[in-house]
C-alpha cells in the first residue's frame, strides 16, 4: 500500500495562489493514479483534478478547470495541485488520493475509485 500526507494547505486572499504538495511513501509510485478532492462540513467530497500514473493525462472539474494544475514527480513520489485565482468557494479541506488499480491512462473521478487517501490539507480563501 501507500501512504499519503497532504501539505500547504493555508490562509488565503481572493484572487491569490497556493500549491498543495501530496508525497508518498510505500510502494512504486507510478503504480498510483492520483487524484485531489475536497470537501467542506455537511458535505460530500468533491473531485478537483486527476493525473494517470505517468503523468500523461489529467482531468479536471469544470469549477476549477483553467485555475488549477496537476502535476506528479515520479522520481520524488510526489504529486502537486497548483491553484491560481483562489475564489471563497474554493475554501474546504483538500485530500490527496491513490488508486493503485494498473490502469495506464486512468483518471478516475469517484472519490470510491481511490482505496488510499492522506488526511487532508485546510485551505482557506478569505474574500
Amino acid at each position: 500500500q501507500v501512504q499519503l500526507v497532504e501539505s500547504g494547505g493555508g490562509l488565503v486572499q481572493a484572487g491569490g495562489s497556493l500549491r498543495l504538495s501530496c508525497a508518498a511513501s510505500g510502494r512504486t509510485f507510478s503504480n498510483y493514479a492520483m487524484g485531489w478532492f475536497r470537501q467542506t462540513p455537511g458535505k460530500e467530497r468533491e473531485f478537483v483534478a486527476a493525473i494517470s500514473r505517468y503523468g500523461r493525462t489529467t482531468a479536471y472539474a469544470d469549477s476549477v478547470k483553467g485555475r488549477f494544475t496537476i502535476s506528479r514527480d515520479n522520481a520524488k513520489n510526489m504529486v502537486y495541485l497548483q491553484m491560481e485565482n483562489l475564489k471563497p468557494e474554493d475554501t474546504a479541506v483538500y485530500y490527496c488520493a491513490g488508486d493503485g488499480r494498473l490502469r495506464v491512462a486512468s483518471t478516475p473521478r469517484g472519490s470510491w475509485e481511490y482505496e488510499y487517501w492522506g488526511q487532508g490539507t485546510q485551505v482557506t480563501v478569505a474574500s
